[in-house]
């Protein structure tokens, strides 16, 4: 079982589709990973070697961070845009979208599910 950067990739699936469990590492990156490191990319993660398995855990620690490292960084970014009071900062601290897009009517994601306007309202009492 190979792992790398703390993951260990699904022995099943291609070299380029398992490097893509690996937090930081999609498609695109994963092609140019394994071109550098001169593995291929339609080999199995049971058949890599471990001169290509160590091949590949070197290229992506000399690329750039990745897991731990990268995740500490993007909620680092965020908690700095939260202190310094910036427009990004708070729509973060309001659980909103960041980057524009209109919340009248969609961003349920972001917003979570809808609370209706008034939950417990008793329905008026006709005249007896």
């Amino acid at each position: 079982m190979a792992r790398i950067s703390g993951v260990d990739l699904p022995r099943h699936k291609r070299a380029d589709i398992a490097l893509t469990y690996i937090y930081g590492i999609g498609r695109a990156r994963a092609l140019t990973v394994l071109a550098k490191a001169g593995v291929d990319r339609a080999k199995k993660v049971q058949d890599l070697s471990e001169d290509e398995v160590n091949h590949i855990r070197q290229v992506i620690e000399t690329e750039g961070s990745v897991e731990g490292d990268l995740r500490k960084d993007i909620s680092m970014n965020i908690k700095r845009l939260i202190e310094i009071g910036s427009y990004r900062g708070l729509r973060h601290r309001r659980s909103l979208p960041t980057r524009g897009q209109r919340t009248h009517t969609n961003a349920r994601t972001r917003k979570g599910p809808r609370r209706g306007t008034v939950t417990n309202k008793k329905k008026a009492t006709g005249k007896t």
